[in-house]
């Protein structure tokens, strides 16, 4: 009988995946035709995922920012009990401006054994893989919580808000899967990531009469060597067998800008950097001496010309993902994938520490790979869709 039963649902799991893969196809050129860039609106995204679960007999519940331009979406399909499974992606992605596309970065371009769009691999493949199982969730006899955020490109800044509403109004779950794009390995920790800018006000001059004013641009090369030289010493000291590729805590400045001719003092300048630290690095004590001097460098500043100076800004960071009570989880993701390899560590940033942090065992799983993402012509492999439909019709069989 156990036997019969197990052959029965590889049955269904044969004959469900090519659907979901077809669905997912399908949803995926709806979800990449909306722009969904970071600085611009999700709600055209959110309201069409909205109506698609409002036709499958699913309600949902928005959790928006405070402006009401974005929003969050959570849904659970099948009933509100316990032992579920969270399935979160993010809905926004990072710009196409000043990249070279050979295409339409919102329409999805098929290349041999490739599909070619913005978000397809981050992380849009992932959602509608999950959305075409929704009416196969909907029938089991345990849920699937959808979790769909925004801002995750620029800090994870969305899913805090939505996760503590989870936290308050669902039964509680098995674990939370985040598809962050993983070739479908099962991935148990990342980075933090905190993101800092910082401006500063000069005294426009002629570039002549250096005494006469303060270059902003200077002033800015000069903090800016102060982080190059920090991310030699955060390399010079990492665990090189931590599990991280790179394993340091990384630094990188990736915005700066100022002045406005050769021959004037810069009258303002700005840069913005990241600082990706692994579990056992804490940010803010790597920074510490970086603001002190930031600091320093205002009031010497304000000294000659008051309106003047240097400011710091924190506009996100996020908690890193560990392995820590990831044990069950990973057990149960390996059944769904079949892969035995050990877990992996990751040194990009995501929503799983922030999921991990409010009480939810949580792991990375999701089809495509990371080093597509962001990239112009960004793309994901057939093959990982579906991967991707397997697993996902493996999970419905796996609830029923």
């Amino acid at each position: 009988m156990v036997l019969r039963d197990m052959l029965s649902n590889i049955t269904r799991m044969i004959e469900n995946a090519p659907a979901i893969l077809s669905s997912a196809r399908t949803i995926l050129d709806t979800l990449v035709a909306f722009d969904t860039t970071s600085h611009r609106s999700n709600l055209a995204l959110i309201e069409w995922v909205e109506d698609y679960l409002h036709r499958a007999g699913v309600a949902s519940e928005r959790v928006a920012n405070a402006q009401g331009t974005k929003a969050n979406l959570f849904a659970t399909c099948g009933p509100s009990i316990k032992g579920g499974v969270i399935l979160s992606g993010h809905s926004d992605v990072v710009p196409v401006e000043g990249q070279d596309w050979n295409s339409d970065p919102w329409t999805v371009r098929q290349h041999g054994g490739h599909l070619i769009g913005r978000g397809v691999t981050d992380m849009k493949g992932f959602i509608a893989l999950a959305l075409a199982t929704v009416p196969r969730f909907v029938a089991g006899r345990l849920p699937v919580h959808l979790a769909i955020s925004y801002d995750e490109e620029v800090g994870c800044q969305g899913a805090p808000a939505m996760i503590a509403r989870m936290a308050q109004s669902i039964p509680a779950p098995r674990l939370a899967i985040v598809g962050e794009p993983s070739l479908m390995r099962v991935v148990t920790g990342h980075k933090g990531i905190a993101v800092h800018e910082v401006t500063v006000r000069g005294y426009e001059a002629h570039s002549s009469l250096t005494g006469h004013g303060v270059s902003a641009n200077m002033i800015a090369i000069d903090l800016m060597h102060d982080l190059s030289l920090l991310a030699d010493e955060l390399r010079a000291r990492a665990e090189p067998d931590n599990g991280f590729d790179p394993p340091e805590a990384t630094l990188t400045v990736g915005v700066m800008e100022g002045g406005q001719a050769a021959n004037i003092l810069a009258g303002h300048a700005r840069f913005v950097f990241d600082l990706r630290c692994p579990p056992n690095e804490d940010p803010d004590v790597i920074l510490a001496p970086f603001i002190a001097r930031c600091a320093a460098v205002d009031r010497e500043v304000k000294a000659r010309f008051p309106d003047c100076g240097v400011s710091i800004t924190r506009h996100a960071g996020t908690v890193p993902m560990t392995p820590q009570g990831s044990d069950d989880a990973v057990a149960f993701v390996r059944r769904l994938t079949g892969e035995n390899t050990a877990p992996l560590q990751v040194a990009y940033a995501a929503e799983g520490g922030q999921f991990q942090q409010a009480g939810f065992p949580t792991v990375i799983c999701g089809p495509g790979s990371i080093e597509q993402a962001h990239q112009p012509d960004e793309w994901i492999a057939l093959d990982q869709l579906e991967a991707g439909a397997r697993f996902m019709a493996r999970l419905a069989e796996e609830l029923s």
